[in-house]
């Protein structure tokens, strides 16, 4: 028989990258430290095509979603996470991980509790300010629990809560302008506005960028995000304009390229624009299409000076020019107020707390 490693951990969390780039962003430390890395995830979710690159044994296993509204699959989706539960029951009965790091989205609510009838620990993320379904279902098994931002942990059993921030990935840090420039054709001598309407785009972001693009590119080159199945085939050629589905490897060189970032206001993207002090206007998703977390994340950063924020129902192409206009004109104010704030080395504290509840375990 093979010599056991050392420590071993599941890591877990799916549905939308927000829920996965953390989990990668700690995968270089944890190696660092030991561990024996695997991941638990959705069969065909985006978190089985991100962890592709990395050299981690990858486990889809059956999910579904928790609703507050009325669903058809609503009757199914109950049966998917039962099934979900077993096969999360049988992998850390295989795996015999000493610890399990879950950063939310549907899929990790049957291996967190899986991992409490197998009596495995299992430290949370919560980057939100107040904690979605998931987590909240998951808090009860955990055994700590990180949070991003200070106004999180009066939700949370104080027992359980650490202030820890962000997991933010290394290779963010490492871009080159002029790769990203190069990348996209642009040259040196026009701002960049980068446009971000988050893993799965936005169509509202889209639209309202678009609708004033002649306008944007009097004074600006702009990289567009849109999302998957969100190009419009009819700007395709437009000179200082270029559009992707997703970006995953050239990131850190689009980000690096970006005087201005436009983006939705999911917890770990806003995260990632303040360690890289990106001046940034935020279009947080509705009310009506969402249980509210993006507006509180944006108006936390807009109360510390991190960002400029226009409401979804408030937002035209009007208003969108003016933001863009002010925050560029305005961008040392944005910039000297990330570089003020007081960053969390998040990827060292989160992988101190695993260390710890696996020196308590044994």
């Amino acid at each position: 028989m093979g010599v056991r490693a050392l420590k071993k951990i599941i890591l877990t969390g799916g549905g939308t990258a927000g829920h996965v780039t953390p989990n990668i962003a700690l995968i270089p430390e944890l190696e660092k430290r030991g561990y024996e890395i695997h991941y638990i995830g959705s069969k065909d979710g985006i978190e089985k095509k991100l962890m592709e690159d990395f050299d981690i044994p990858y486990y889809g296993i059956s999910s579904g979603k928790l609703r507050r509204y009325f669903d058809v699959k609503n009757f199914t989706d109950p049966v998917r996470i039962i099934k979900g539960y077993s096969e999360a029951a049988k992998l850390i009965k295989k795996i015999q991980p000493d610890v399990i790091f879950s950063k939310g989205g549907f899929v990790t609510v049957p291996v967190v509790l899986a991992a409490k009838r197998k009596k495995v620990p299992c430290v949370l993320h919560e980057s939100d300010l107040s904690p979605g379904l998931a987590n909240k279902l998951c808090i009860p098994a955990a055994t700590a629990i990180c949070a991003n931002f200070p106004e999180t942990l009066s939700h949370l059993p104080e027992e359980k809560a650490h202030l820890t921030g962000s997991p933010i990935r290394r290779e963010l840090f490492s871009g080159n302008r002029l790769k990203g420039l190069d990348f996209c054709g642009f040259h040196a001598g026009k701002p960049v506005i980068l446009v971000i309407g988050g893993s799965l785009g936005s169509v509202c972001v889209n639209e309202a960028v678009q609708g004033v693009l002649p306008q944007l590119l009097e004074k600006f080159q702009v990289i567009h995000l849109c999302g998957k199945g969100k190009l419009d085939e009819e700007l395709q050629g437009t000179e200082g304009y270029v559009q992707f589905e997703y970006i995953q490897k050239e990131l850190c060189d689009l980000l690096d390229a970006a005087d201005l970032v436009i983006s939705r206001a999911g917890a770990n993207a806003i995260c990632e624009l303040l360690a890289l002090h990106k001046p940034n206007i935020l279009i947080p998703l509705s009310l009506s299409a969402s249980r509210g977390d993006q507006i509180l994340n944006a108006e936390s950063f807009e109360k510390q000076g991190f960002s400029y924020v226009i409401r979804e129902e408030d937002l035209t192409g009007e208003k969108l020019l003016n933001a863009v206009n002010e925050v560029y004109e305005k961008k040392n104010t944005y910039i000297n107020a990330m570089e003020a704030s007081n960053q969390h080395n998040a990827v060292t504290l989160v992988a101190d707390i695993i260390d710890e509840i696996c020196e308590n375990k044994g």
